[in-house]
């Protein structure tokens, strides 16, 4: 009876893999709930992450308030950009990094802009309007060409306020800061420094 012996030991094979298959099935199920649970917990985290930012943002942005002359530091400036880095990553600016100088035969990465923090002249006065109306990266634009090199945002908000620009709310250098990580002409060579990303094409020609 060898065919008899054949089937049983094939059936046999059967209910083994059919359990094999039902173990392993419960197996998945209960991973892909896990993956579920993990996946709802790391939701939860992202939200307590950003609730906790944004009321760093507000206690930042209360403290520049209650000043006389808000003057965010650079620490501040940094984290109001990661803060909308994080909020609006789609609207950051993704520039590529300089291009190799060969008039000075420095490698990109030691063309380091030396930093300079201007302070905010509180006795700023219109000295024109020719930036009355204008966006903060136009007007920009123009300051960066006229300077020929990289400006603080302390700096730009001196020049943009002679220019007649007129500035809503309270922390006018962040919203420079941002406006300008936002806008792909812009790199930032420094903390709170913006230069034209088109000038390092033309150095590097």
């Amino acid at each position: 009876m060898p065919d008899e012996n054949l089937l049983a030991t094939l059936e046999n094979g059967l209910r083994q893999s059919r359990a094999t298959r039902s173990r392993l099935a419960s197996r998945l199920a209960d991973l892909e709930a896990e993956a579920e649970r993990l996946r709802t917990e790391l939701n939860e985290m992202d939200a307590i992450i950003s609730q906790t930012e944004a009321a760093m943002f507000r206690i930042l942005s209360s403290m520049f308030g209650a000043q006389a002359n808000p003057t965010p530091s650079d620490a501040e400036i940094e984290f109001a950009l990661r803060r909308d880095a994080a909020v609006n990553p789609a609207r950051v600016a993704q520039t590529p990094p300089p291009a190799y100088n060969a008039a000075t035969n420095i490698p990109p990465r030691e063309q380091v802009f030396r930093h300079d923090i201007p302070p905010i002249r509180p006795d700023t006065e219109p000295k024109s309007d020719r930036f009355f109306e204008r966006t903060i990266p136009h007007a920009t634009a123009v300051l960066l060409r006229e300077a020929g090199g990289p400006l603080h945002v302390n700096e730009i908000y001196n020049r943009l306020l002679e220019g007649g620009f007129q500035f809503t709310g309270q922390n006018p250098t962040i919203s420079i800061a941002v406006s300008l990580n936002r806008n792909n002409r812009f790199r930032k060579v420094a903390p709170g420094t913006f230069d034209l990303v088109i000038r390092d094409a033309a150095q590097a020609s």
